[in-house]
């Protein structure tokens, strides 16, 4: 990319030695490591590392008693569930056998009565 004004070698060389010298002076200016308002910093990064750690394990613990709370929930609706079954079966069977025990007694009160009929019939007879 062209300048509007026309710069020479000399001129590009002055500009990039500037350049560094300002860099130098930056990097000399920095905090060094034993600077106390560094460390302080420093500490003050880790004490909230250290709290932002301890705030997501809280949120971790707190998920995890969740889906316990949830799981132990499902499971309680399932053994409901299994339980209603069981019992629903036991309701359709008991229903069946006092069917079936209707349907023997009224065959049984059908047969008396026939063999009643039949006896009267052949006491006439006689």
């Amino acid at each position: 990319m062209r300048h509007a004004s026309d710069n020479g070698f000399a001129d590009r060389r002055k500009a990039a030695a500037e350049a560094k010298q300002q860099l130098l002076k930056k990097f000399i200016s920095a905090p060094k490591a034993d600077d106390p308002a560094l460390a302080a910093k420093l500490a003050e990064r880790q004490a909230n590392a250290a709290a932002r750690e301890a705030r997501r394990a809280e949120r971790e613990l707190l998920k995890q008693q969740e889906n316990e709370k949830k799981l132990a929930e499902a499971a309680a609706r399932a053994a409901a569930a299994e339980h209603e079954a069981k019992a629903e079966a036991q309701a359709r069977e008991q229903a069946e056998h006092d069917r079936i025990a209707r349907l023997l007694a009224d065959e049984a009160a059908r047969k008396a009565e026939r063999d009643r009929r039949y006896a009267a019939r052949k006491a006439r007879q006689r």
